[in-house]
């Protein structure tokens, strides 16, 4: 019987090892291939999208990739995904990071774990210039629109107001226009591009000083890879901390962009966030 034990001890010693080997955490792997496979758009500019000349992915989101692989101390290989797509290539480990425009919602936080953010995004509330000076709760229980399936939608029910939703951004927007609706909800570099727009044609509008809602936006990894999360983390406060996220964020959606954009937030942990999830 003891000879007959060890012989199953012996048979089974193999597929041991090669469970423990496929376990390996997907860092150890990173650093094996001396590789990051980093997913992006495929075609969502400013963040991820084809050069007219070079036809190479180019962008805020592929140069974020960059820096990481740089900071982690291996190659890059960027992976286009769609924005459908891009919660499942990180679900299923085909991608090691996601690098995507990426806001924090409960669902998401359920199916992948998120880095610190980088910078937080703003649902921001698009009015008349007559209503700019208004705080939120004046628009409590008034028709606001916003695109069909978004956050933006859902901050909308957060703030007490009366969601129209329209199945793209023109729609939405010239709801706001033609005053069948008293507000328009989008994201900031949106909104002031909407802004631009309209005055072009004559109409005056702002964004209400208070934002509708806030979304962290982080790299996302799969669960269960902490060992991973916590190099994410270490590399981009060191980004941070370089002036590297800086200059990148400067040269996609900065100042002196079309967008406009200033960077206000540091890297932080999500955890130090006073904030309310979207779903």
């Amino acid at each position: 019987m003891r000879i007959k034990t060890l012989s199953y001890l012996a048979l089974a010693l193999p597929a041991l090892l090669t469970v423990t080997a496929v376990k390996a955490d997907m860092l150890s792997d990173i650093k094996a291939r001396g590789e990051l496979r980093c997913a992006v758009y495929s075609d969502v500019p400013p963040f991820s999208s084809p050069d007219p000349q070079t036809r190479q992915l180019v962008g805020m989101d592929v140069d974020l990739c960059t820096a990481l692989a740089k900071q982690m101390g291996v190659k890059l290989q960027l992976m286009p995904t769609s924005v459908e797509a891009r919660i499942a290539v990180i679900a299923t480990g085909r991608a090691d990071v996601l690098i995507a425009n990426l806001a924090y919602t409960k669902t998401r936080g359920s199916q992948i774990q998120f880095s610190d953010p980088y910078y937080i995004a703003k649902e921001m509330l698009l009015v008349k210039q007559a209503n700019a000076d208004q705080p939120l709760s004046y628009f409590k229980g008034k028709r606001i629109s916003a695109t069909k399936g978004t956050t933006s939608e859902q901050s909308i029910g957060l703030k007490g107001g009366k969601a129209v939703t329209f199945q793209d951004t023109a729609s939405g927007f010239l709801a706001l226009e033609q005053n069948k609706s008293v507000g328009f909800v989008t994201n900031t570099m949106t909104a002031i591009k909407l802004i631009t727009q309209a005055k072009k044609d004559g109409i005056e509008l702002a964004m209400a000083k208070e934002p509708m809602a806030l979304e962290p936006i982080g790299i996302g990894m799969k669960k269960g890879e902490e060992p991973l999360l916590t190099s994410v983390n270490a590399s981009l406060k060191a980004m941070d901390d370089a002036g590297t996220i800086d200059a990148i964020w400067n040269t996609w959606i900065g100042p002196n962009t079309e967008y406009k954009m200033v960077r206000e937030d540091r890297v932080q942990p999500l955890s130090s966030l006073k904030f309310e999830p979207l779903e």
